[in-house]
């Protein structure tokens, strides 16, 4: 078949395996062409290591570390009609890559919230690796299963004690108009928390502690993003906020607990599958990437991640906050960067978006995620669905 790109509202309802493999390349080759990160993890656990900062993980793991990685994620696998998630190609290519350089690399598909793949990959560990030195936690999920309970919880995206109106992009139609969130109330607060909190982070890493296949000098992180005065109301101070606020905490017990050395990382605004999907923030982004790119600091997720590894995980001067976070996103809350934004801002119409705003790179990055777009790609030409892959 010929693939060419499905939109409907924030997603892409289909992938191209050759893009994704494509795409995956260039990460690894952008690692490839960096400095080697010294003192790197050995044997690296990624959950959610399929898209974006966790598959971004995974590669400076293998191709700037060295290490053996295992990935766990939950992606639909291709039929002979159907593409399957970008997820899944990306995680075939990287392995392919992986086994090509002489890397340890598996991975397991599977809901990582369920104890039954926490098990499963505790017995992967086990078997093929001995002990973990690093576990990424990078899974991004709108609802989550509780393992206990099994009471199925669904996030939402809303602002906390009043409503928020705010300049909006519509990105099916490239309209401008306002949009207005109602409160949140303290059903969907709780639950969300419970979806985007800590708790199953907390989980993996006690799972993982009392199996002993943690190493003494363990580290963890999980990502975050905060974002600055725009995005505060639907970040900071909204429900995604007291998510965030309960990954802090889980990073301050799980250090605690003796397991490992837990931290929370704070990554810059990029398009994900994620972001996408958040009120106000296609066009914060596409002014993001228009400041940034123009004052020649812009990064992508590779970027991101290779500075968190050098200049965070593995240095004897991490770049961290007053509490205890490591700050990846200090290029972007430049006070000048964020003027550049604000001033930006209210300027912006439908008619000045192309002009005001790096909307071209936003879009672009977008379908780059479903591996569309890509450089070296031939798109016209008939292309087979099918990628096979030995995920467990």
């Amino acid at each position: 078949m010929i693939i060419q790109p499905k939109v409907r509202g924030f997603i892409c309802t289909n992938a191209h395996p050759q893009g994704c493999a494509a795409n995956v390349r260039e990460q690894i080759e952008y690692i490839k062409s960096q400095p080697a990160v010294e003192g790197g993890p050995k044997n690296v656990l990624v959950v959610g290591a399929s898209t974006g900062y966790g598959l971004a993980s995974r590669i400076t793991s293998a191709f700037g570390c060295g290490a053996n990685t295992l990935g766990v994620f939950f992606e639909k696998p291709p039929t002979e009609k159907r593409t399957g998630s970008a997820g899944y190609y990306n995680s075939a290519a990287f392995e392919d890559e992986a086994h090509k350089a002489g890397l340890y690399a598996k991975s397991i598909n599977g809901d990582a919230f369920s104890d039954e793949i926490k098990a499963q990959a505790i017995d992967m560990i086990k078997q093929d690796l001995g002990k973990i030195d690093l576990v990424i936690y990078s899974l991004a999920s709108p609802r989550r299963t509780d393992p206990k309970t099994g009471e199925l919880y669904s996030s939402v995206l809303k602002p906390i004690g009043e409503s928020y109106t705010a300049k909006n992009l519509n990105t099916d139609k490239l309209e401008i108009s306002d949009i207005s969130v109602d409160p949140a109330n303290e059903e969907e607060i709780a639950a969300t928390v419970k979806v985007m909190g800590g708790e199953d982070w907390e989980l993996w890493m006690q799972a993982l502690g009392e199996a002993g296949v943690l190493t003494d000098d363990c580290k963890t992180v999980a990502y975050t993003y905060i974002g600055e005065k725009l995005t505060w109301p639907i970040y900071g101070h909204a429900t995604i906020g007291k998510a965030k606020e309960d990954l802090d905490r889980a990073a301050k017990a799980i250090s605690d607990s003796g397991n490992a050395s837990a931290n929370v990382a704070v990554l810059k605004a990029l398009v994900t599958q994620s972001s996408s999907a958040i009120p106000v923030m296609p066009l914060y982004i596409s002014l993001v990437y228009k400041v940034m790119k123009e004052e020649g600091t812009h990064e992508g997720c590779i970027e991101q991640l290779y500075r968190l590894y050098t200049e965070g995980l593995y240095t004897d001067t991490p770049r961290l906050d007053n509490v205890n976070r490591f700050r990846m996103d200090d290029k972007e809350l430049r006070a000048e960067t964020q003027a550049k934004i604000e001033k930006l801002w209210p300027e912006v119409t439908e008619e000045n978006l192309f002009q005001l705003t790096d909307y071209k790179g936003y879009s672009d990055d977008f379908l780059k995620l479903f591996g569309f777009g890509v450089n070296g790609v031939d798109y016209a030409a008939e292309t087979s669905p099918v990628v096979e892959a030995d995920f467990k």
